[in-house]
């Protein structure tokens, strides 16, 4: 006997009538804002690469004129919108379990006056190296560390995106980005020569990000911890006209034995990830889906089982100097001395270092959450289309985009666009089909890029005072290796391989190329 359709799934394309379409037409024109301006002019430099600035705008006209009245009316005929839409992240909305730590439950709680190692954020960054710092400083009760945040633990970039333990970029896709700013850095290098350099960055950064991964997954089975995990990979739609780069992606990654990347054809994309494609898609294999609040939760929780280690919420760092042998690190609760300072600010480095102007980006993207959604969407596995990513966790449906540059001062600031939101149901739409979807929950977050959307980890100062930072959106394929290398380092603990040598990563590939130590040219890397 027939159980009937799915409730969420629609049986029949629907088409919006011409009243629809005129009425969405026009809120979208009229809801437009200024970040909506700033996302075209993203969309515009990227989505049209070796086209006239003239023929550009006339293809990107066509096609917010095409989204605005045919594709984002249909798919409003079954998506709907919450009368209030929550601007909390879906990963926050349970509340948080280290909320105004620790004054909620200690009121007279005061900060230490002096410790020996200070970390600034309590995100990815900063919950991996008080993690590793609990685990490899055990042995010495006076290597305390303190962790600060100006909001909540996961307040920031780690509790607003995607959800998604990603291996890093693909080894391609790396040394393309590398390669673009070459030029401007290392002008005396041959065209060879830039390429070979490019394809020794990419392949540093891969390492590091397969290692990572795995030690993630390693850490979450050792503790225990309940972070809603799961490693079903991640699949990346192509169209037609990306075939070609695609094919040359999958190539770089058997030429260097970074396999983890390839390339699945449309039979295998719809059984792994409900879209339906006409052609092959990226896939990366080893990727993992979580709660990524839960994961940095997990992690400081973990670690304030040591007396060594204290995190103090809604503390603002406002100044670090160098003062003698001590860091001073001015908050808005008081100061705090140190030996030693990481910071793991991300796209807020800016606006407390500012040196890293225009060296630290932010950047902005941004989700909704939902109910329904397609039932063709399995659940705990990446999946991206050319322009969105969208993905299942529990019973929400996630839609998501935008890459677009912000001021310094914006930095952490929700103000997710509308029009993106609505475009990406249309995108929905477009893999999927139909399907009944009320959104709930709409937010944005800010990453950090690079000008070559490369990380950094390392000393900053030349001194004491590390960073990490400029993860270009993968944190989650950076962050718990690269705080382990950190943490090691301050320790001088050598028993452990270090995946981030300082020619590849160190700061001052950003803040002073001229005399950064390059690495050397190789001539084993494959192509």
């Amino acid at each position: 006997m027939s159980s009937g359709p799915i409730p969420n799934q629609v049986s029949k394309p629907t088409v919006a009538s011409f009243g629809m379409r005129l009425r969405v037409f026009l809120r979208l024109l009229c809801g437009l804002r200024k970040h909506d301006f700033r996302a075209a002019a993203t969309w515009i430099n990227t989505m049209y690469p070796g086209v006239s600035p003239v023929g550009r705008l006339i293809k990107f006209l066509r096609w917010s004129l095409w989204q605005m009245w045919c594709e984002i009316p249909d798919a409003l005929c079954t998506a709907k919108f919450a009368p209030i839409v929550s601007r909390t992240p879906i990963w926050l909305a349970a509340g948080n379990p280290l909320e105004n730590h620790p004054w909620g439950s200690r009121p007279d709680a005061a900060l230490p006056k002096r410790v020996h190692i200070v970390v600034i954020g309590a995100g990815f960054t900063g919950g991996a190296l008080a993690y590793h710092w609990s685990r490899r400083a055990a042995s010495n009760p006076d290597l305390t560390m303190t962790v600060l945040d100006m909001g909540e633990a996961a307040s920031g970039s780690s509790g607003r995106n995607e959800g998604l333990v990603v291996m890093g970029r693909y080894c391609h896709m790396v040394e393309q980005t590398v390669l673009r700013h070459l030029p401007a850095v290392r002008p005396n290098l041959s065209e060879p020569d830039r390429q070979q350099l490019a394809r020794q960055f990419a392949v540093a950064y891969c390492k590091a990000a397969y290692r990572n991964g795995d030690l993630i997954e390693e850490a979450i089975r050792r503790e225990g911890f309940d972070c809603d995990y799961a490693r079903h990979g991640w699949v990346q739609a192509r169209d037609a006209d990306q075939q070609a780069a695609l094919a040359e992606s999958v190539r770089t990654a058997l030429d260097t034995g970074l396999t983890d990347w390839t390339s699945i054809p449309p039979d295998e994309v719809k059984l792994r990830s409900g879209m339906a494609v006409t052609h092959n898609a990226g896939y990366s294999i080893a990727a993992a889906s979580f709660h990524p609040a839960k994961w940095v939760w997990s992690l400081l929780n973990s670690s304030l089982r040591s007396e060594k280690i204290e995190f103090y919420s809604r503390t603002k760092v406002l100044k670090v100097e160098l003062v003698g042998e001590d860091y001073h690190v001015h908050t808005t609760r008081g100061l705090i001395k140190a030996h030693t300072v990481v910071n793991a600010t991300e796209s807020y480095t800016p606006l407390l270092h500012r040196q890293f102007h225009d060296r630290i980006l932010p950047t902005q993207t941004q989700a909704a959450s939902g109910d329904g959604g397609p039932a063709a969407m399995p659940p705990h596995i990446g999946i991206s289309g050319t322009r969105g990513f969208f993905g299942k966790h529990g019973d929400k449906v996630m839609v998501g985009s935008d890459a677009t540059r912000v001021p310094d001062h914006e930095a952490g600031r929700i103000q997710p666009s509308r029009f993106i939101t609505k475009f990406l149901l249309g995108e929905m739409r477009r893999y999927f089909g139909d399907s009944r979807y009320h959104i709930t929950h709409e937010w944005s977050g800010t990453v950090s890029y690079t000008p070559d959307e490369y990380p950094i980890v390392g000393v900053m100062d030349g001194h004491r005072q590390y960073i990490i930072a400029g993860m270009a959106g993968s944190g989650t394929g950076v962050a718990f290796n690269a705080a382990r290398c950190v943490v090691n380092r301050i320790l001088e603990l050598i028993d452990e391989p270090d995946d981030y040598p300082p020619e590849y990563f160190a700061p001052t590939r950003l803040l002073d190329p001229e005399h950064h130590t390059w690495p050397k040219l190789e001539r084993s890397l494959g192509g």
